[in-house]
């Protein structure tokens, strides 16, 4: 039976979701989990990875359950939770087809972006927010957002991991891009039919750079749909990981 888990984490004690020699992820945590459950090695599959700090509302894994286990679904939650740190959390654990899979089955993501404009970060909003008391404009924020919607190639929003080829495809399609105000400062929230890698932070660095007078809303522009090595640059603007939550990952034609 494969089985699709749904996890919220907060990310400031772990390096990530991928594994890692070090063991300190959240996907070596469920493993480790899964390891006590199953008395032996069960591999999990992650939707995609996040960065060290970065936070999951619904983070998708999923994995097969080892046969001599009977347990139905929703007895997996507890089960697992019990064997994880309090900051991860499995929410929802559902029976899906056999061929499904966290990461080759989703059509796209959700991520929300959290700006604290407080002139002193409370201390519960510590490494949950990006403490920004410098003003913004929010017209000029909402412009820069406005950019990015539609199918374009962000090669000059991402960052490299170093495997990268000639056929890398930089193509992206944004359908969400949008701030709101919120209490003490702004959520600006991207959904997308998929994001490179930091692809979301140095959107949101390039966009609150350009929302401060720093960056002109042409050169914001420009940095779109260029291919590599032309001249006109990328943005260097990354956003901590901080304000980083991923709300939703999406298996089906319509993005929430």
């Amino acid at each position: 039976m494969r089985l699709k888990l749904t996890i919220a984490y907060d990310g400031r004690p772990y390096q990530g979701w991928q594994s890692q020699p070090g063991g300190n992820t959240v996907q070596d945590h469920l493993h480790e989990a899964l390891r006590a459950i199953a008395k032996r090695p069960v591999p999990v599959q992650g939707s995609g990875r996040t960065d060290t700090g970065v936070h999951a509302l619904g983070q998708v894994a999923h994995f097969d359950a080892p046969e001599e286990i009977s347990m139905n679904p929703r007895n997996w939650v507890p089960a697992l939770n019990t064997k994880l740190p309090a900051t991860i959390r499995v929410m929802a654990c559902e029976e899906v087809a056999p061929d499904f899979h966290a990461r080759f089955s989703a059509t796209g993501k959700t991520y929300h972006y959290d700006i604290n404009t407080d002139p002193v970060l409370p201390p519960h909003r510590a490494g949950l927010a990006w403490h920004l008391p410098q003003a913004l404009d929010p017209v000029a924020l909402a412009d820069a957002l406005a950019v990015l919607l539609g199918r374009h190639d962000f090669h000059a929003f991402c960052a490299y991991r170093g495997n990268e080829s000639p056929e890398t495809d930089y193509f992206r399609t944004i359908r969400r891009a949008e701030a709101s105000v919120v209490e003490s400062g702004y959520r600006i929230v991207f959904s997308g039919d998929g994001f490179l890698y930091k692809m979301v932070r140095m959107l949101v660095g390039g966009a609150v750079k350009t929302a401060q007078g720093r960056v002109h809303p042409e050169d914001f522009a420009a940095w779109l749909d260029q291919p590599p090595g032309l001249p006109r640059g990328k943005c260097n603007h990354c956003a901590p990981a901080d304000g980083l939550y991923l709300e939703e990952v999406c298996y089906e034609a319509t993005l929430g």
